[in-house]
């Protein structure tokens, strides 16, 4: 208002009659790290660029090479054995025993993990591309060993880190090709996006366990002993962990032809062979081989009428592609249960989709040691297979699993919410006169919020007094010398909302009443 009235006439003052609003930040807006087959749109680099994208649409206008044959293209080799090996799959063929394994410089997670996230309903996500994916090794790693991608570097991830430093608005961190560096590089990682998570104070971390692609079904629990090895000890409450990899139809049968096998001259045996001749067969590989003028589909749907081992090849083939860390499909859970139910409902007995199987089965006495460790309190959630049910997320905790503020995702993932949804409000107060009138407009703004919050289920209590209590101002949360100095400080009590992990039934029979 004009603190002169030199004229006679009707002036207009207007007063805010409400504080201001605290509006809800985001909760499931995750970051993919990894390589892909390009990084550009337009002529522009994206290379270790944060690029949002909301479908997979999106990420092939930015990371799909338009020349390539394939979104994804991994080879796998079809190798003769003189004996059965001591671990891994092996397959017989007209008396023969094979070994199928991929080139590990050919194997990359990223783009079939994307997919997965949108169909788990995911929405908004920010893609880190590393790089273009590297040269093939040119021969397959042995039965049972696990996928080591030399192209993969420990230095890739920790620049993407240093990008994403100054990315805010992420909430979710997510790297399923980190499964393919090797085990100390994978250990070091965990570290730091651990600890810069706890710094940021902004995002968590979602890991899968290096092992869990083909576990030994005696020795899989060194896989989790060295996991917890290589996590640390600091920022755990900011990662959680799922074991172990899941079988998807992310990729189908049409997707993957002979150009998916290195060397296409075993098939000749394979498909051929002097115990059941298959003329028809042979005729289609000559011509193959001799350059003839029909396309890649072409000569694969041939194949594939003429030989029915051809067929068992690519299913064995595509089975593999289709095994997946499933870091990136829970993110796309995390997503879908936060927009429907809200951030404090724990993603967790939840039916996946798109997974047909997991690469274990594990048990109530497996899950427990997981769940559980006495030793490192680290605790790891699983997927398991239930008869009628299917394949369902059964575990909702951080790897702090022995503390009893941080031991659930749901807890760290809300009070993550409130403050990064407070932080943002009290930009408008920085430069506010620290005093009463900005205390109470502080203290009713925060209140409202959480009132709302708390009606929404996210808080204990029967009212809202009991389930949160907000104070600021001198004597309370505040000195004389903290106000000379510039320091409001305001302190926020919230009981959060605790998922009913361990439901107890006591039944006791009584004696029926004549």
């Amino acid at each position: 208002m004009q603190t002169t009235l030199g004229t006679p006439g009707v002036y207009i003052n207007e007063l805010n009659a409400f504080p201001n609003s605290i509006v809800q930040v985001a909760s499931a807006i995750p970051v993919f790290i990894g390589y892909t087959s390009c990084a550009a749109y337009e002529g522009e680099s994206y290379h270790m660029k944060p690029v949002q994208i909301n479908s997979i649409n999106d990420f092939n206008a930015f990371f799909l090479d338009p020349a390539a044959a394939k979104p994804y293209a991994p080879t796998y080799y079809i190798t003769k054995l003189k004996e059965a090996p001591a671990k891994g799959n092996y397959y017989s063929f007209n008396g023969d025993l094979y070994a199928i394994e991929p080139d590990p410089g050919t194997v990359y997670y990223l783009y079939n993990s994307v997919k997965m996230f949108f169909q788990n309903g995911g929405g908004t996500a920010y893609i880190v591309s590393l790089g273009p994916y590297g040269a093939a090794v040119n021969t397959p790693i042995k039965p049972g060993d696990e996928i080591i991608n030399p192209n993969v570097k420990l230095s890739d991830f920790q620049e993407a880190l240093v990008v994403l430093a100054t990315l805010t608005n992420v909430t979710l961190y997510v790297a399923p090709d980190a499964t393919l560096l090797q085990n100390g590089d994978y250990g070091t990682l965990l570290q730091y996006m651990l600890l810069q998570n706890a710094n940021m104070q902004t995002a968590m971390s979602i890991f899968d366990v290096k092992g869990g692609r083909n576990p030994d079904p005696q020795l899989w629990p060194e896989d989790i002993q060295n996991f917890r090895n290589y996590t640390g000890s600091n920022g755990l409450n900011y990662g959680a962990a799922y074991y172990p990899f899941v079988k998807t139809n992310a990729v189908s049968i049409d997707q993957i032809n002979y150009t998916n096998i290195g060397d296409i001259t075993i098939l000749m045996d394979l498909l051929n062979p002097p115990s059941s001749p298959n003329p028809a067969a042979q005729t289609i590989l000559n011509s193959i081989n001799a350059g003839n003028t029909l396309t890649v589909t072409q000569n694969n749907q041939a194949l594939m009428i003429a030989s029915k081992t051809y067929v068992q090849l690519l299913n064995i083939i595509l089975e593999q592609i289709n095994v997946l860390p499933p870091s990136a499909l829970m993110a796309g859970i995390y997503s879908y249960v936060d927009s429907t139910s809200g951030v404090w409902v724990a993603p967790a007995n939840v039916s996946p989709i798109g997974v047909t199987d997991l690469t274990i089965h594990l048990n109530d006495d497996d899950q427990a040691s997981l769940n559980v460790d006495a030793v490192s309190g680290k605790s790891i959630n699983a997927f398991r297979f239930f008869n009628g049910q299917g394949v369902l997320v059964w575990g909702a905790r951080t790897l702090d699993g022995n503390s009893q503020d941080w031991r659930y995702i749901t807890v760290r993932r809300t009070v993550t919410m409130i403050e990064q949804s407070i932080k943002e409000a009290l930009r408008a107060y920085v430069f506010a006169p620290n005093n009463s009138n900005t205390w109470v407009s502080i203290k009713s703004m925060i209140e409202n919020f959480l009132t709302n919050v708390w009606k929404e289920g996210a808080l204990q209590g029967a009212k809202p007094e009991d389930a949160f209590s907000v104070l600021i101002g001198l004597g309370t949360t505040m000195t004389a010398q903290d106000i000379l100095d510039g320091y409001l400080r305001t302190t926020i009590m919230l009981a959060v909302t605790h998922p009913a992990e361990f439901i107890v039934l006591t039944i006791e029979q009584e004696l029926a009443k004549s």
